[in-house]
């Protein structure tokens, strides 16, 4: 069962995070940023199956979203958020700094998780992104992009609905289609502010992606309606050693692998164990 902490951020921002320890001393640590509707809560099945494997995992709850409810889907710019995530590997690293450590991006947070190793280089051991939100098939439509850009200056907490509130959008199961429709945590709409930098962030990931010299390895759904697989895997030849990307393939899986009948914690598992050696 998790430990639920709270992590002060140095801008004073306090934000969840979830830890589950292996049951005998760890062989390594990994920890998960989630999407952009989504939290720590979407991710039990997999976080059980990576501690069980021996692993101590760190969930974090993105500031502003999942049970967070302070500034409630907004944020200062995104620099705090990837400022967020490194302060925190820097607090994990100062305990057992022997132990590996690989984090993982699912959908938008493969934005943050990318974006780790470009920062502080030699930081984490590898790096996992499971289905990122690279290239995005789903964005607002037009009119309401100029909306947006629009608040950004005159009403910046203003917020506006994230672009991803079909649950069928994330899995074809009914059961797990329900959970997200009910899911009180869950992230539906963000700020002007928030929608403003996650494109700025785009922009920069992109230029900065080159110099990413760590082992990376990329999860893709075959069915995925939210993410553009082909774009993705063309965007990550960027890399400057992009032979140190893995790439595994679910044709029938939807965006959400956590969802979907693939057993992919083995294959992170397998990838985290040859990354180690």
């Amino acid at each position: 069962m998790a430990e639920v902490r709270v992590f002060p951020a140095s801008d004073g921002y306090r934000f969840y995070a979830h830890v589950t320890a292996p049951t005998a001393p760890p062989v390594g640590r990994i920890v998960l940023l989630h999407g952009i509707r989504s939290h720590a809560g979407w991710y039990a099945r997999s976080t059980v199956a990576f501690a069980a494997a021996g692993y101590e995992v760190h969930f974090l709850d993105r500031r502003g979203s999942g049970p967070n409810t302070a500034h409630r889907g907004d944020t200062p710019n995104f620099r705090r958020l990837l400022r967020d995530v490194v302060e925190y590997l820097f607090h994990v690293r100062q305990t057992k700094a022997h132990l590996p450590l690989f984090l993982g991006g699912i959908s938008w947070g493969g934005k943050l998780a990318l974006s780790v190793p470009v920062e502080k280089h030699g930081l984490v051991n590898g790096v996992m992104l499971l289905c990122p939100g690279l290239v995005a098939k789903v964005r607002p439509p037009f009119p309401a992009r100029l909306r947006i850009a629009l608040a950004r200056f005159l009403n910046p907490t203003k917020h506006f609905p994230i672009p991803l509130n079909e649950p069928d959008l994330f899995t074809a199961d009914p059961h797990w289609q329900q959970f997200i429709a009910t899911d009180r945590h869950g992230l539906t709409a963000a700020t002007a502010r928030f929608l403003f930098e996650s494109v700025r962030f785009d922009l920069h990931l992109k230029r900065a992606v080159k110099k990413v010299r760590t082992p990376v390895l990329l999860l893709l759904a075959g069915k995925d309606r939210i993410l553009d697989n082909p774009g993705t895997r063309k965007y990550l030849t960027r890399l400057i050693n992009a032979k140190n990307v893995t790439v595994i393939d679910y044709p029938q899986a939807e965006h959400t692998l956590e969802f979907e009948p693939v057993d992919f914690v083995t294959d992170v598992l397998r990838w985290v164990g040859r990354a180690t050696v």
